[in-house]
């Protein structure tokens, strides 16, 4: 049986809004899985999805470069949100940028030996943990190319808390623009239906079928019920059908139409999505050598 900490259940509470005893109980009847949990309290009507980003920790900045028909999204990390508002910490984030477009190299391994201010990216992320007194990473990186009736949109929101990079075809730069001011905000997973995983689809059918069969509808009403949710579960994940940031009446898909464009990809990178960061409990802690 996992020990359930007040950690787990504070994190439990914060991607899903249940209470704390609420929170507590579906990770003892989940023994401690955070994403099995998850699913009870939706099944249970408690909860909505957990979004991915909600696990976010580590600090830093993420930056995009356009170059031409190039351009490259990238995150540095740093230990301390401190160090994200230090100048020279940020000139190095845009200077990574602007390395890894005009080189376009294929690995991380390829990007770090590129050459920066006369030398490799490895040795001057070295030299800058020393100088300001952090450790600082270069964690990801994605090259994005188009052609010359394509337009690059680019955003940055939070001064680099999130780094948007999408590519329309038709349309023009504000249109672009737009479309990336809207990922930023709504933090879309997939372009259009046909991306989403078929094992992800089932899956969320089976947690609504659950959550229906739960409230005691019928069995011949459940499978209206879940066809009508599944299709807003795919309205708010999918780019294309979701409700534009800037006007609600209508869809990203209708924007785009609206401006003879069409949506061709998007990275987003929000600082951290994706890392564990250990919190440290100074009342557990404490607790603990007392007992021990």
């Amino acid at each position: 049986m996992a020990k359930i900490t007040a950690a787990m259940v504070k994190e439990l509470r914060e991607a899903t809004g249940v209470g704390m005893m609420d929170a507590k109980k579906a990770l003892v009847e989940t023994d401690g899985d955070f994403d099995k949990a998850v699913d009870v309290l939706r099944e249970k009507g408690m909860a909505k999805a957990a979004k991915k980003n909600d696990r976010i920790a580590a600090e830093g900045l993420a930056n995009v470069y356009v170059d031409g028909n190039v351009a490259a999204i990238v995150e540095v990390n740093s230990e301390t949100d401190f160090v994200a508002k230090n100048e020279m910490f940020q000139n190095l984030v845009k200077d990574i940028a602007k390395l890894v477009a005009e080189n376009k190299p294929a690995s991380m391994e390829e990007a770090m030996a590129l050459e920066l201010n006369g030398k490799s990216l490895e040795e001057a992320l070295l030299e800058a943990t020393t100088v300001i007194g952090e450790k600082i990473s270069f964690r990801r990186f994605e090259v994005v190319e188009k052609s010359d009736n394509e337009f690059f949109g680019s955003y940055l929101h939070m001064g680099g808390r999130i780094a948007v990079l999408t590519v329309i075809e038709g349309g023009n730069d504000a249109v672009a623009k737009d479309v990336a001011m809207h990922i930023a905000a709504i933090n879309p997973r997939y372009m259009t239906e046909a991306e989403v995983p078929a094992e992800e689809l089932e899956h969320e059918k089976k947690v609504l079928t659950e959550q229906a069969l739960n409230e005691g509808k019928p069995e011949n009403i459940v499978e209206k019920m879940v066809v009508g949710r599944l299709k807003k579960f795919l309205a708010e994940i999918c780019l294309v059908d979701q409700p534009f940031v800037k006007d609600g009446d209508m869809t990203v898909g209708k924007f785009l139409s609206d401006n003879n464009a069409t949506a061709r990809m998007f990275t987003r990178f929000e600082v951290g999505e994706g890392i564990e960061k250990k919190e440290d409990n100074f009342v557990e802690e404490v607790m603990s050598q007392i007992n021990g």
